[in-house]
């Protein structure tokens, strides 16, 4: 017993009443940026990420300020 065309259209009509028309439509908004929001987050994750190289005391003996020796 599966779910007919009729079933689905009362489940609306249900749902408009409980909610009414402004409030859906207000949260179709919030899932609409809700979807931005995560395809953004992905996009900027897949961006390499740039570690700084570890300080060694050898490093800031010979060369405290950094720069190129030679």
């Amino acid at each position: 017993m599966g779910l007919s065309a009729q079933h689905i259209l009362l489940l609306l009509v249900i749902a408009l009443l409980l909610f009414g028309r402004g409030k859906i439509s207000e949260l179709m908004g919030d899932v609409a940026k809700g979807i931005k929001s995560f395809k953004k987050g992905m996009s900027e994750d897949e961006e390499p990420v740039v570690k700084p190289a570890p300080r060694t005391i050898e490093n800031d003996a010979v060369n405290p300020d950094r720069t190129k020796v030679g």
